[in-house]
């Protein structure tokens, strides 16, 4: 039993379980082994008094073995089509085997513009928490069948990341094809050595993720790192662990020494700065100077007028923008009170002149601050 370990899962009583389709699908399309070993783990879990969400990859691959496509899905629509197959399959098999210990399933498909919008990212949360009070089962995914490129979460691993700030999750368990992270490519060297512990998101964790993905899988090592850093900006610990392993979350909860576990940062984002900083794609960027870059990151204040010195791109009142230094550092992201022309003509001026300037005063800051999530 690993003290360290013992510490952060010994609280925790909300489980979001990320599951890849390198560990859900074999040469047959979906292992229904594998799939009924996991959900079996995640039954043990509830009778422990645990709430489980469960995000799910697999409808895409099991689409294909259903067609009895054996080569890669080259375009969209076919991709897209795969998905709309799988995904019944799917929800389908997850509904047995849940089933055998008497719990439900409810499925959730989810795009990104779903978490974007504010009043639907709260009714996402309340839909959740309703189905984890009920005790039912959330297997949720990616809505692959209507995203394209402007709506998609990349992967399911940012998916989970994003779904972990919506629950208020407790821990996020990332269940892969492989061990956990490698200080190297254990593919490519035979010195590569398990990671147990990650504190802080230095250069070397950085460069150690590669971004090789699996056959059936759209992630990487390095699309988990950075749902990692999402993650624990939030508080929430985050561990990548063997999927295919027999008894792995029981292992996981007993403080074994399964996989890598990454701390959650000590200083950590609200709900609301989570939302902003990693759901919300900027709509353009203000460049700022030294002054409101100091007073941003050591000070804790707003975006005011004349610390602005130039605009980039064409934004309404109320999108979320990226405030980047002079060497174009990104320091800052924050939903504007102004649209991009009214800062414009504002950018360097000082508080008192807005309403000269534009005709009307709605806010003293281009950005409060309480709208602000900082970059560190």
């Amino acid at each position: 039993m690993n003290p360290i370990r013992q510490t952060v899962l010994a609280p925790v009583r909300r489980v979001l379980i990320k599951v890849g389709s390198a560990v859900l699908t074999g040469a047959d399309g979906l292992d229904l082994t594998i799939v009924q070993q996991l959900v079996d783990d995640i039954a043990l879990l509830t009778k422990s008094g645990r709430q489980v969400v469960l995000v799910t990859s697999g409808a895409i691959a099991s689409g294909k073995h259903r067609m009895g496509i054996t080569g890669e899905l080259k375009s969209m629509p076919q991709k897209q089509a795969a998905a709309a197959i799988g995904q019944g399959r799917l929800m389908r098999v997850y509904s047995n085997a849940f089933g055998r210990h008497g719990l439900y399933v409810a499925q959730l498909l989810l795009t990104l513009s779903d978490l974007t919008d504010r009043k639907r990212f709260l009714n996402i949360r309340n839909t959740l928490s309703t189905l984890m009070e009920w005790g039912v089962i959330a297997v949720i995914n990616e809505n692959d069948s209507v995203a394209v490129d402007e709506i998609k979460f990349g992967d399911n691993d940012h998916l989970a990341a994003m779904i972990a700030n919506i629950i208020e999750a407790h821990l996020l368990v990332n269940l892969t094809s492989t061990e956990g992270l490698y200080d190297r490519n254990p593919g490519a060297s035979r010195e590569a050595r398990l990671i147990p512990l990650v504190r802080e998101f230095t250069e070397d964790i950085l460069e150690a993720a590669t971004a090789e993905t699996s056959d059936v899988g759209t992630g990487g090592m390095r699309s988990k790192i950075l749902a990692a850093q999402k993650v624990t900006a939030f508080g929430i610990p985050y561990i990548i662990a063997p999927g295919k392993r027999p008894g792995v979350l029981g292992a996981l909860f007993a403080a074994e020494a399964v996989g890598t576990l990454f701390l959650p940062m000590q200083k950590h984002l609200t709900s609301r700065k989570h939302w902003i900083a990693f759901t919300l794609r900027g709509k353009g960027k203000l460049v700022i100077d030294d002054g409101a870059k100091w007073a941003l990151l050591e000070q804790g204040k707003s975006l005011l007028p004349s610390g602005v010195v130039d605009v980039e791109g064409d934004f309404g009142i109320g999108d979320p923008v990226v405030c980047v230094d002079a060497c174009g550092a990104p320091v800052a992201k924050g939903l504007v009170n102004y649209a991009a022309d009214e800062i414009r003509k504002i950018m360097g001026l000082k508080t008192a002149r807005i309403a000269q300037v534009l005709g009307h005063k709605d806010y003293d800051e281009i950005i409060h601050r309480d709208n602000l999530a900082i970059r560190k």
